[in-house]
């Protein structure tokens, strides 16, 4: 626009030079022929106008698109980060796994510690369901993320803090198949509890739910990276 408004007003002022120059009294002719040339640099001046205003909607929506763009992409990083931490619910493929006390009657003598699920069973179980490619699991409602502990406490055992008594309930998710055969294997696990009379149940299900991690998150000893600070 204002490249316009320049061109319009040297051509004006070449005009009125050029009247001074010539005879006060100019023919019909020439005052059309100057008409049409300011009616035609109007013209292109507004056609400029238009074109400005377009340009500049233009930019403004292709800001607001890759703006847009980069909250969207960062909000797909937040749900991935949040998937890897086990801070959301989460639903796929995958099995089931309930482990329940031996029925067997004790004999005068016999250990029933030998017929028992111990927080030992639950947390080799689970190993193997990790080292199968399971991407979510959970034990009795109560998820479990790379700082859980399965422990011991007196007669129930303790998962995140939280007590649980048998049946113990394994949700997890991933290959239905390849879980299912990683607990199935011989020699494994499962095989040595059925051994003892442990009950042992293995549901492969298209549709596994896995609650979000519900316990606190702290770090004693490890703190982030700054970026440019890291050590070789």
């Amino acid at each position: 626009m204002a490249v316009v408004c320049l061109v319009l007003g040297i051509v004006l002022a070449l005009q009125f030079r050029s009247n001074e120059n010539s005879p006060r009294s100019l023919s019909s002719d020439r005052w059309t022929e100057i008409t049409v040339q300011m009616e035609n640099l109007r013209r292109e001046r507004d056609y400029l106008a238009e074109e400005v205003l377009s340009l500049r909607e233009k930019l403004e929506e292709a800001a607001s698109s890759q703006e847009g763009n980069a909250v969207n992409a960062l909000r797909e990083e937040l749900a991935k980060a949040n998937m890897a931490a086990g801070l959301v619910a989460v639903r796929g493929k995958g099995i089931i796994v309930t482990l329940n006390d031996s029925p067997h009657v004790l004999q005068p003598g016999e250990d029933p510690n030998l017929y028992l699920i111990h927080d030992e069973d639950l947390l080799k179980v689970v190993n193997e369901l990790w080292a199968a490619g399971a991407e979510a699991i959970s034990i009795n409602g109560h998820r479990l993320i790379t700082n859980s502990e399965i422990d011991c406490a007196g007669t129930t055992i303790l998962v995140n803090v939280n007590k649980i008594a048998p049946p113990f309930v394994i949700h997890a998710i991933g290959d239905p198949q390849v879980l299912e055969s990683s607990l199935r294997i011989k020699g494994g696990w499962i095989e040595t509890l059925q051994m003892w009379g442990i009950q042992v149940q293995i549901q492969p299900s298209d549709s596994v739910e896995v609650p979000a991690y519900k316990g606190s998150i702290k770090f004693q000893y490890a703190e982030p990276i700054k970026s440019g600070t890291g050590n070789d």
